[in-house]
């Protein structure tokens, strides 16, 4: 069974300003405390380095690879599947302009391959709470933005 995480917020801000928040890859260190530091091009093909806090007491350097980017609608990303189908990765935001002016904003974590059923064992708690952590984040630094 694959692991699969998904958060969803209506953020009182616009599509751009949620999508600027995403993106601006060198703030993130100022608001997120799943994923530290990060850094990418966010180019198709290209990776995305991060240290991520999955244990609270440490950040453990990441990389994975850009799979889409539609700007103000989805960005994603995951690691390249392990051999022998062990494990792959797909990570998303996707962003839904409302008739309100706000946006749904949907995060989504899914992994997968025979090995997940070791790293849910002991990572899956973790990884649920970084994922809240890093999609409230991303909601009240978006509000944040549009109220200044």
């Amino acid at each position: 069974m694959p692991i699969i995480i998904e958060y969803s917020h209506e953020i009182e801000a616009s599509v751009d300003q949620v999508w600027d928040v995403l993106t601006d890859l060198k703030a993130y260190p100022q608001w997120n405390t799943f994923v530290e530091q990060c850094e990418s091009s966010l180019k198709v093909g290209d990776p995305i380095n991060m240290r991520v806090r999955v244990l609270p007491f440490m950040a453990q350097p990441q990389q994975e690879f850009i799979f889409e980017n539609e700007p103000g609608r989805l960005l994603s990303y995951g690691i390249k599947p392990a051999p022998l189908g062990a494990m792959k990765s797909y990570r998303s935001h996707r962003l839904e302009p409302l008739s309100n002016g706000s946006t749904r904003y949907l995060s989504r974590f899914e992994l997968s391959g025979w090995f997940v059923p070791v790293v849910g064992l002991l990572l899956e708690r973790f990884l649920r709470d970084g994922f809240r952590r890093m999609s409230q984040g991303i909601a009240d630094e978006a509000r944040r933005r549009a109220a200044a």
